[in-house]
């Protein structure tokens, strides 16, 4: 299933910040997607336990953990906030440089990004999105499975991401992008309603 366009038109972050909030977009290439309605139970208890995982394995080392609604500006130089044409809502963004974050939240690319792949978000975000991340220098992308229980971990090498690291949600995984982040899976998923209610 592919998001809906907001329009035939394209947009800037500029007006991006106009637009009312009781509906939420991403502009990629100034093109505005529709946020899908909001996730299952399972998908945001999956990205609750997982910030929370990460904000603890990552505390006192200066990188910053938000979750969704965050906005990401990704510039494709040095325009003006209000000309940016992407800005998107990553389910998890690890930010460790303290100079991309500011009071809209972060401009530049994050070091860590995961998302929590939904039925109707799912196309978008390992297609258009893994482009996007790449072309932007996004140092590991994760995919999250909460039905089959996989990850698919991207890591960008020499400007490209390479063959993806598949693995159950099982042990450990770590981030290249944040050294000595680990995951602890037993953890993550012990708290996750049963599979039936996934989306």
């Amino acid at each position: 299933m592919s998001l809906a366009l907001r329009d035939p038109h394209r947009h800037t972050y500029g007006e991006y910040c106009d637009w009312p909030e009781d509906q939420r977009y991403e502009l990629i290439d100034g093109v505005a997607y529709t946020m899908a309605p909001a996730p299952s139970r399972q998908h945001q208890r999956l990205t609750f336990e997982l910030a929370r995982e990460i904000a603890g394995v990552l505390d006192g080392s200066g990188c910053e953990v938000n979750i969704a609604p965050f906005d990401v500006r990704l510039p494709q130089g040095d325009e003006a906030d209000a000309d940016i044409a992407t800005v998107i809502q990553p389910d998890i963004s690890v930010v460790c440089d303290p100079s991309k974050l500011d009071a809209r939240g972060c401009r530049g690319a994050p070091d860590w990004l995961i998302e929590v792949l939904s039925p109707s978000t799912a196309a978008h975000d390992q297609v258009r999105k893994l482009a996007l991340y790449e072309r932007h220098g996004v140092k590991e992308y994760w995919l999250v499975h909460p039905v089959d229980r996989v990850v698919i971990i991207y890591r960008l090498e020499n400007g490209v991401y390479g063959r993806p690291l598949v693995s159950e949600l099982q042990g450990r995984s770590g981030c290249r992008a944040c050294p000595g982040a680990e995951i602890d899976w037993e953890r993550v998923v012990k708290g996750l309603p049963a599979t039936s209610s996934a989306g």
